[in-house]
């Protein structure tokens, strides 16, 4: 049984290294939302979410207050929204519609983000997938706390190459539509390969429908942890470290369990996942980066971090996985780089490239994180980083994804400034030799021989 002396036990953590409950997100299938008019859906959708979600945060708020334990960020997630409008939007701005129904009702609720503005595509786009894709840009500019995310290849199917090079061009025009927010649009849109139904971390999350109509996941995040503890162990050998991290991932992934059970009672909503992500935000000492230099790197980007990725990554799974029997989600370490000083740190010295950073996705949680880009890259050069993520993605079997930002009117050597939890970062190189030729092929790139598993 788990009890608050556990909570006790972790009472250094919270309080001097970070700890916290990233997010409780409810997730809330809108499948019985769907009418023949944008106006029925949209007053659905904004009626059940509204009374599903109407305790999410007073409640998140008294669990916190009452264990010791910050729960940052209460979310909702919600069906894909490109499921929901099939049946009645007709244009991009009937899903507009619907994407300020959304953001209405996150801003009721007090939520700061809803997830699942959302299409999955991984092996061809329905005309209500398409229109709420070409709806994007319009969508992100017009919403505050709406996340957008397309789902553009898995293992099992390949990679849907018109999507990717859609794709391209939606994020291009969503920077240029919230330019005068430094595209900060861009921040709120993912491209996914292999997306997992019951994500708690924006801007990915979506309501699976292969779950129920509502859900608990919760998000733990805690990379000052174990930074913390490997500050103690310094020099010892690989079986010391990775038995160091595993007991401190069970030890964190206890207390997400504890706040799950207790927000799935008070909300007679189910639980559905621990995610034990390691999450990096812009507070020193809260950072993946920090843990690859105590485990040996003098900067991320130096020979051997993949290696070190791949072992922080699995020690992590492995703890969270004896603490509780269902951690799901993308659990594991983020590498997003405007939100964690010591990947920029690592960006400013030059240690840490977009290649690098592809290599580290092999083996990390998701992919290319919040990256600034310069504005002038190209639609066609945004899809071939998006093709090398999903291919990373298809032929692992595992989730990856792009959040890059072209920053209109910023070129390398700039630094960009996006607040709160997504922090700042410099203008990242994109390399400059062309890949149109290949990204305006037609059609998709077949799954992989391993897929064939039944």
């Amino acid at each position: 049984m788990i009890n608050i002396n556990e909570v006790l036990e972790t009472n250094k953590m919270i309080l001097e290294e970070n700890l916290d409950v990233r997010t409780i997100t409810m997730g809330i299938s809108l499948l019985d939302c769907a009418e023949k008019t944008v106006s029925a859906t949209c007053d659905k959708i904004y009626a059940k979410i509204t009374r599903l979600a109407k305790d999410l945060v007073k409640t998140g708020d008294e669990i916190g207050r009452e264990f010791g334990v910050p729960i940052v960020n209460k979310r909702v997630s919600i069906t894909p929204a490109a499921i929901v409008g099939a049946a009645c939007c007709r244009t991009t701005k009937d899903f507009v519609r619907i994407a300020k129904t959304l953001d209405r009702a996150a801003k009721k609720l007090g939520v700061n983000f809803i997830g699942g503005y959302s299409a999955i595509v991984s092996k061809g786009m329905t005309p209500a997938d398409e229109l709420l894709i070409r709806s994007i840009p319009e969508a992100m500019a017009a919403t505050e706390r709406v996340c957008s995310s397309v789902n553009v290849g898995s293992t099992k199917t390949g990679i849907d190459m018109d999507a990717v090079r859609l794709m391209g061009e939606i994020v291009k025009a969503t920077a240029e539509r919230t330019k005068a927010k430094d595209s900060l649009g861009c921040a709120k849109l993912v491209v996914l390969c292999n997306a997992p139904d019951d994500n708690p971390f924006m801007a990915g999350a979506f309501h699976g429908v292969s779950e129920g109509d509502a859900i608990i996941n919760v998000g733990v995040s805690g990379p000052g942890v174990v930074n913390h503890v490997l500050r103690t162990i310094r020099g010892a050998d690989f079986e010391t470290l990775c038995e160091t991290i595993k007991r401190t991932a069970f030890k964190i992934t206890r207390v997400g369990q504890l706040v799950a059970q207790e927000a799935s009672k008070r909300l007679n909503v189910p639980f559905g996942i621990i995610d034990l992500s390691l999450a990096p935000t812009p507070a020193v000492g809260d950072s993946v980066a920090d843990i690859l230099k105590e485990i040996g790197l003098e900067h991320p980007g130096a020979p051997g971090t993949t290696a070190a990725l791949a072992l922080l990554n699995d020690q992590v799974k492995k703890g969270g996985v004896m603490a509780s029997s269902y951690v799901g989600g993308l659990s594991g370490a983020f590498i997003p780089v405007s939100e964690d000083q010591g990947m920029i740190d690592a960006v400013n010295a030059g240690a840490l490239t977009i290649e690098k950073l592809e290599a580290m996705t092999c083996v990390c949680s998701v992919g290319l994180d919040m990256i600034a880009i310069p504005g002038d890259t190209s639609a066609e050069s945004i899809s071939g980083i998006i093709a090398d993520e999903a291919a990373i993605g298809m032929v692992n079997q595992k989730t990856t994804a792009v959040r890059v930002i072209p920053v209109a009117g910023k070129k390398v050597g700039d630094s960009v400034e996006f607040g709160g939890l997504l922090g700042h970062a410099p203008i990242m190189p994109v390399n400059k030799f062309s890949c149109a030729a290949f990204i305006h092929r037609a059609g998709r790139i077949p799954a992989p021989i391993h897929s064939f598993k039944n």
